[in-house]
């Protein structure tokens, strides 16, 4: 499995968080790090993202650029359990997949996914790492490319 990982891009401020929408500078980086994957040999064939607004405008700009399909998960909000996430891709295994979602969820996510801990690494907003993944599990994946704006 070939899996991306992705935070969205830069927000404004909402008295509401899951209301947050995407800024101009947000829109733009979020663009170039699509243009940057396209150019790859990782392009996903599917889009999972999270719910709130941010992100999904996040995964709409990204699904233009590579032409695929966006899911909204439920599971793939700032606070959620990155075991969660796991299992999920447990459960749904698909060659090619992109994740769109938040701090600190994929910073733990893909610290589980690399090094086998939830202790979290540091994203930059529209940043995206590609993990190569032969299996699903803790510890399983690769870090092979990053993304940046």
């Amino acid at each position: 499995m070939n899996l991306v990982v992705m935070r969205h891009g830069e927000a404004g401020w909402h008295t509401l968080d899951q209301q947050r929408e995407l800024t101009e500078a947000g829109r733009m980086a979020t663009a170039v790090v699509a243009r940057r994957l396209a150019e790859s040999p990782w392009r996903p064939d599917i889009i999972w993202s999270s719910p709130l607004v941010r992100a999904h405008q996040t995964a709409t700009i990204v699904s233009e650029i590579l032409n695929c399909p966006v899911i909204e998960k439920p599971y793939l909000t700032p606070d959620d359990d990155p075991g969660e996430c796991l299992n999920r891709l447990i459960e749904n295994p698909i060659d090619a997949l992109m994740i769109v979602s938040h701090m600190p969820l994929v910073g733990a996510l893909a610290t589980l996914l690399v090094d086998g801990h939830r202790h979290g690494i540091p994203f930059m907003t529209s940043q995206a790492v590609m993990l190569d993944m032969p299996i699903a599990g803790p510890g399983c994946a690769d870090l092979r490319a990053q993304f940046l704006p």
